[in-house]
């Protein structure tokens, strides 16, 4: 009796310390501990170091828009003067204007936005072709494909500036000029292996059993897409899109070299164009303008950003 007592005894002892044991394991580890934490003392030197942290992100993340916002609001001796000021002395919202007309913004926007979406329309249908053949039809060398697009990302994109140039100003086979065309910019963005590379890890993820169904009733490779995989696939096309967009929209070197007409420049190439002889408030109120765009699509859109880009990482 005694023994048995004893038995279940440490039995219970040993199940105690088993579940304690998985719960330290499921407790995650952090470099202050719990009881460290609960102390007065924890919490004021947690808070501290959280705020400095915090505080230390923001300003070097929001400073310079700040900055650059401010900038367009103070007059020109005083965005020049040293020691740069917090605040605008006085407020002059006329340095907008006189920028969106001295250097003819609305042009340049609609050049910007026309080339942007331009690029869209063509990855959207080329780069989503791209990641479908190589996840569900598994073409031959399909891998030896994909491994050669995904080498491409280690390559600077400086490196090929001089061969991409050459190709555009005489084409192969075609024996055609690109430079000052739309082509210039929509044919080099086309090439994203990144984008295929998202497109087709989401495209791995959709069950098997959908494309089978589809093709048991009758459905080619390119209804299914159209009707199944697409119509299921707007978190990843949302991302590749703001991807698309934003890539065309923040580039300056390749649009500089393949546009020199001004007329036919993007926002940042037109503005650096035309910054000779404009005050510098008045530049800095075109740089914010030209910001706008891309910091709104962020803002809007910062969600299916990240649902887009987690979501092919799980199966099934």
């Amino acid at each position: 009796m005694a023994s048995n007592m004893l038995v279940s005894r440490r039995g219970a002892g040993s199940g105690r310390r088993t579940r304690r044991r998985d719960a330290d394991q499921a407790r995650p580890r952090t470099l202050i501990s719990p009881a460290q934490l609960g102390r007065p003392r924890g919490k004021l030197v947690y808070w501290i170091v959280f705020a400095l942290v915090a505080a230390g992100f923001t300003l070097v993340f929001l400073g310079p828009l700040y900055w650059m916002v401010t900038g367009g609001l103070k007059t020109t001796q005083e965005v020049v003067q040293s020691p740069p000021t917090a605040f605008p002395s006085s407020i002059h919202t006329e340095n907008y204007s006189q920028a969106w007309t001295v250097m003819d913004l609305a042009q340049l926007l609609f050049n910007t936005l026309y080339y942007a979406f331009g690029a869209l329309a063509f990855q959207l249908v080329l780069d989503v072709a791209a990641a479908y053949s190589l996840s569900k039809l598994r073409p031959v060398f399909g891998k030896a494909i994909l491994g050669m697009m995904l080498a491409t990302l280690m390559i600077p994109a400086t490196v090929l500036v001089v061969p991409q140039y050459l190709t555009v100003l005489d084409v192969p086979i075609f024996e055609r000029n690109l430079l000052n065309s739309p082509w210039a910019i929509w044919l080099p963005s086309v090439t994203n292996a990144f984008n295929i590379f998202l497109l087709k890890r989401f495209f791995d993820s959709i069950p098997g059993e959908l494309l089978d169904a589809a093709a048991i009733d009758g459905a080619s490779p390119l209804r299914t897409l159209r009707s199944i995989v697409l119509p299921i696939s707007r978190p990843i096309l949302g991302v590749v899109s703001i991807f698309a967009v934003v890539g065309v929209w923040k580039d300056f070197l390749w649009p500089m070299l393949t546009l020199p007409d001004p007329g036919k420049q993007t926002l940042n190439v037109g503005i650096y164009s035309l910054s000779n002889g404009v005050p510098q408030n008045v530049l800095i109120a075109a740089l914010t303008i030209a910001s706008v765009p891309t910091l709104l699509i962020f803002l809007l859109f910062q969600r299916n950003i990240m649902s887009g880009l987690t979501a092919g990482g799980l199966k099934g």
